[in-house]
């Protein structure tokens, strides 16, 4: 199942990161690069940076120049992840373009890419939910609720797996077509953006 590679990865990439646990460490991703394996590498570290600079700038006591600095990586770190989901959406789009789609086909309301975006930000929750039920210096009752949110996201996790696993069985078999979306991210570009606009 796609599912299980995925979470595989994903969880592979997390551990890599803690390892050395900063933000300014370089990926070194070890599957090649005409792999689908080497794009959920990508996909799942970019989202664990982000989610440490999340938490950096979110320090009350962060000086004023670095929390730009930071909003600023975040922003191109968002730019990044939405890129290579729409890249993982074109390799699915490559692997099933010669399907015979069926005429009573229906298109889903999520690309398989995105769905497995939110598999990689489960991987993550997992991994510091738990982190946070093996605190030492934690209360019994801040460890209580956590085992159980632990629990919940863990259900999510094989919920959205299956879901995931069933989507891409329908696109294979033709009961279900795909289309690729770009996300039109307005924001960082220079003519969509007025700010920015303004400042040329």
């Amino acid at each position: 199942m796609f599912s299980d590679l995925a979470n595989r990865i994903f969880e592979e990439s997390i551990y890599n990161y803690h390892i050395e646990d900063t933000v300014e460490q370089l990926i070194k991703n070890p599957y090649p690069k005409d792999e689908i394996a080497h794009l959920l590498y990508r996909k799942n570290w970019i989202d664990t940076v982000q989610w440490h600079y999340e938490d950096i700038i979110r320090d009350p006591k962060i000086d004023p120049e670095a929390a730009l600095l930071l909003k600023r990586k975040i922003d191109s770190s968002n730019q990044d992840r939405t890129d290579l989901v729409e890249y993982i959406d074109s390799y699915f789009f490559n692997k099933y373009k010669d399907v015979n789609v069926l005429q009573d086909a229906w298109i889903n309301t999520e690309s398989p890419a995105w769905a497995i975006d939110r598999l990689s930000i489960l991987a993550l929750k997992i991994y510091h939910m738990e982190e946070e039920t093996l605190r030492k210096n934690a209360s019994e009752e801040h460890i209580a609720k956590c085992e159980e949110k632990l629990s919940i996201l863990k259900e999510q996790q094989k919920d959205l797996s299956v879901a995931i696993d069933e989507l891409l069985n329908n696109i294979e078999a033709g009961r279900v077509y795909m289309k690729t979306y770009r996300q039109m991210k307005m924001y960082n570009d220079e003519e969509l953006n007025p700010i920015l606009r303004g400042k040329k």
